[in-house]
């Protein structure tokens, strides 16, 4: 099944499940979720991998440090977001937990720089980018290249699996 994301405005064809053939609910918006131990710290790593921002604070709020200030102690820190400057891409939303990372990610982002380039070419711009987020803190956990192919298994700075492709 293709979903067919249309420019606000225009037709939007019904979605119906393959599973159930009942109809869908039609996908707005989505955002991808962290639970991290210092949400702040995370998301502002996050903003330099995707060029991302940190969104405007809150209504009734001049800066964030006023909102963090407002929250009652327990609450300070709890989350922080960044979003995708052009509004094209996922919300990144980090909430704080008491526990640490314990087993592998189920699901993990891929950081897509190297699309359409194949062999060495492709290798050297996933090196780049590689040694770019090794300087931020992330961690090079390997290069998988097969003469042709190439994917580069990271860690954040909190030990959440990811790849630049």
């Amino acid at each position: 099944m293709a979903l067919n994301f249309c420019p606000r405005g225009k037709e939007r064809r019904s979605l119906t499940s393959p599973w159930y053939g009942a109809p869908m609910a039609e996908i707005k918006k989505f955002q991808v979720t962290f639970d991290c131990a210092e949400p702040e710290r995370l998301a502002r790593f996050w903003c330099e991998v995707l060029g991302y921002v940190v969104p405007p604070p809150p209504k009734g709020f001049d800066t964030w440090d006023d909102y963090t200030r407002a929250q009652p102690p327990e609450q300070r820190g709890a989350w922080f977001a960044c979003v995708d400057p052009s509004g094209v891409g996922p919300r990144l939303y980090f909430q704080r937990v008491p526990e640490g990372k314990a087993v592998k990610n189920r699901v993990h982002l891929d950081v897509r720089v190297g699309t359409g380039l194949v062999g060495e070419e492709r290798l050297a711009v996933l090196e780049a980018e590689c040694a770019r987020l090794v300087a931020l803190g992330a961690v090079h956990v390997r290069t998988l290249y097969d003469g042709n192919d190439a994917c580069i298994p990271m860690l954040d700075i909190e030990g959440n699996e990811f790849c630049v492709d």
